[in-house]
């Protein structure tokens, strides 16, 4: 696997809502495989859309992972409690700006005005969240102004990689989703920068994610290359946990959250059986036995 002992992953939830049982799967694959080969596991919270993160979330998720007995070895819960964190996106702006600034002096970046409906009329068909961004900004040369984004030039070329489930996967990101946003038109830092920057300096080597990620891993490649990353992180993409309408679990569809469950009188060890059983990982020890 080319890991070495000690090597860290990350369990990294976004305060959107609280944590249900698709996301202990997620926390159990991420604390299992790092028990199983002599890693550590990482708490990081991934609070970089501000218009959907609430610090009552970030409450919520930290007393969950506390009663399911999942520590983490790097930032442990209390330090997010204690106040400001390394390990807190929304402290850490400043680390994202100047990722972007030597993005924008290598003349990789550039200032785009163009909203989701613009593309969309461009690219009719298309209105999803793999919208391929069809470089309308590129060269123009626009000025940073209120209601202006920032994408990162991504040129023609596949990006391979070999998933430790999935086996040798190969991703065009110019194909898929064209220039990437890095900084939305309100002010955010999407989710493929922030995730990119701060894997890169954090250190992380392995990644262990839904597969509903796959389709990002070819950008993160990239763009941490062209951050300076010089090796990239190894990944693993794990099932989802399904509806029986086939739809994934989530928290904007109101999914029962685990304080829910707490409250209805499931115990831990019950909620970590049960995401057991719809592929999480095993060997993981609760607070109540």
């Amino acid at each position: 696997m080319n890991l070495e002992p000690g090597f860290v992953t990350r369990f990294a939830p976004s305060p959107t809502g609280y944590l249900h049982l698709g996301h202990v799967v997620n926390a159990l694959w991420v604390w299992e495989t790092a028990r199983r080969l002599g890693g550590k596991v990482l708490l990081r919270i991934e609070d970089h859309d501000r218009t959907r993160c609430r610090p009552e979330f970030e409450r919520a998720l930290l007393d969950d992972l506390d009663w399911l007995g999942l520590k983490p070895d790097i930032a442990p819960t209390g330090s997010f409690r204690a106040g400001r964190s390394e390990w807190r996106q929304s402290d850490n702006g400043a680390r994202y700006e100047a990722a972007l600034e030597r993005l924008r002096d290598a003349g990789l970046a550039y200032v785009c005005a163009c909203s989701r409906r613009d593309i969309a009329a461009e690219v009719p068909d298309r209105f999803n969240e793999e919208m391929r961004y069809p470089g309308t900004c590129r060269g123009k040369g626009l000025a940073p102004a209120p209601g202006r984004g920032w994408r990162v030039i991504m040129e023609d070329g596949d990006e391979t990689f070999d998933d430790l489930r999935l086996g040798p996967e190969r991703q065009a990101p110019a194909e898929q989703c064209g220039d990437l946003l890095v900084r939305d038109r309100l002010g955010n830092w999407t989710y493929q920068f922030a995730v990119t920057v701060d894997d890169m300096r954090h250190g992380v080597d392995l990644v262990i994610r839904g597969e509903d990620l796959l389709a990002s891993t070819g950008r993160q490649i990239r763009l941490a290359r062209l951050l300076g990353r010089a090796e990239a992180p190894r990944f693993l993409h794990h099932p989802l946990v399904l509806k029986a309408t086939g739809e994934k679990l989530s928290k904007a569809s109101g999914d029962t959250g685990i304080g829910e469950l707490r409250a209805a009188g499931i115990t831990a060890s019950q909620v970590l059986a049960a995401a057991r059983s719809q592929g999480g990982g095993t060997d993981v020890r609760t607070a109540d036995g």
